[in-house]
């Protein structure tokens, strides 16, 4: 396959697609696709081809990759990890051959990236012509993306319910990532973010004195794919609760703050309990010691570490006097069920200030 044919995609999380694109086009110059917004058809789909009792992330990448292939791409991408997402590329790979879907497979924990050669060989699935000096170049923009987008959110996260035209920030973001579709160099994505940070932050806001603040913590899929966890972002600022969230791409990849995180957390676990469990008592931990009124934990149904780190976050709950509610998402999550559970934790949070 050359390079004019090939078309890579990898499953929806968050809206780092933007970046990839940016790296694919301009880097691996090969057509990149960004999967279709995720819907219920989505992780239908991703069901119906997964083993049960798998978590909810598998589900999730395997209907973005049937639904990204039924649209022609023909190189599918996968991330590694610090849990069973380190199986989820081969596993990922057997199932859709055996649906008999013919394509290229780019799996990360396949990668020895100790070795300039093994990275080197196994990046040439995506373009077997590629340009080290065009991915050099390319790397730095996508960086860069991936830390406006974080830096975005997280305004956004922290103002959404309190802007005095209601949709303004919704709005305004997806006018923005639709023209960072099609950056086509650095110095325009720059003037591109300048503009609309600027746009940002001139949306009129009435926000009060004195608001409910939670933090989210959770494992590394579901706390940032809002469709995985029922845009509980949103649904949080409805009630006019200011929402912080620490786990995202420049933290955790760029910065690289996992061990930073285990030393916070080192109080309550010694050891590395394994994939973002520490990561998550850190942070409920930084919540708690900046005054947030309350923390949600959102995990996929049967993800281990997240499990352990439950009783752990029920310790911290007490020791800093700061109630924290477990979420658990599998496709069967009743999405009333969780309307109905953040409406009792916001009347709690809301009793607990008044008292």
């Amino acid at each position: 396959m050359n390079k004019s044919e090939i078309v890579a995609t990898f499953p929806h999380i968050a809206n780092y697609a933007y970046a990839f694109k940016y790296l694919f086009e301009k880097g691996f110059e090969v057509s990149y696709m960004i999967p279709p917004p995720i819907t219920k058809k989505t992780i239908e789909l991703g069901s119906r081809h997964s083993p049960d009792y798998v978590c909810a992330p598998f589900k999730y990448c395997m209907g973005c990759y049937i639904e990204a292939l039924e649209l022609g791409a023909n190189c599918l991408m996968q991330i590694y990890g610090a849990c069973r997402l380190n199986y989820y590329g081969e596993l990922n790979a057997r199932i859709l051959r055996d649906m008999g879907y013919k394509f290229e497979f780019f799996d990360m924990a396949e990668v020895n990236w100790r070795s300039p050669k093994s990275v080197f060989e196994h990046f040439k699935i995506i373009n077997p012509e590629m340009s080290i000096v065009k991915i050099a170049a390319a790397a730095p923009v996508t960086i860069a993306i991936v830390q406006a987008l974080d830096k975005f959110e997280d305004y956004i996260r922290r103002n959404v319910g309190f802007e005095v035209n209601d949709g303004e920030f919704d709005a305004t973001y997806k006018e923005y990532l639709n023209k960072l579709e099609n950056v086509a160099n650095g110095k325009e994505f720059a003037v591109l973010t300048k503009t609309y940070r600027k746009k940002l932050a001139d949306i009129e806001t009435n926000k009060p004195a004195k608001i409910s603040k939670v933090g989210m913590v959770g494992d590394y899929y579901t706390v940032q794919e809002p469709f995985s966890n029922y845009f509980m972002e949103k649904e949080l600022a409805k009630f006019g609760m200011e929402v912080h969230r620490e786990m995202n791409f420049t933290t955790s990849v760029i910065h690289k703050t996992g061990k930073k995180k285990c030393k916070i957390a080192e109080k309550y676990a010694k050891f590395n309990i394994g994939a973002t469990a520490n990561s998550t008592i850190a942070e409920a931990i930084k919540f708690a010691k900046m005054g947030c009124d309350g923390i949600i934990q959102v995990k996929s149904f049967g993800c281990t570490p997240e499990i352990d780190a439950m009783p752990i976050l029920d310790n911290v709950s007490k020791d800093f006097n700061i109630p924290v509610l477990h979420f658990s998402f599998d496709s069967q999550t009743s999405e009333t069920g969780v309307r109905t559970r953040l409406e009792a934790f916001y009347d709690m949070v809301e009793a607990r200030k008044n008292k």
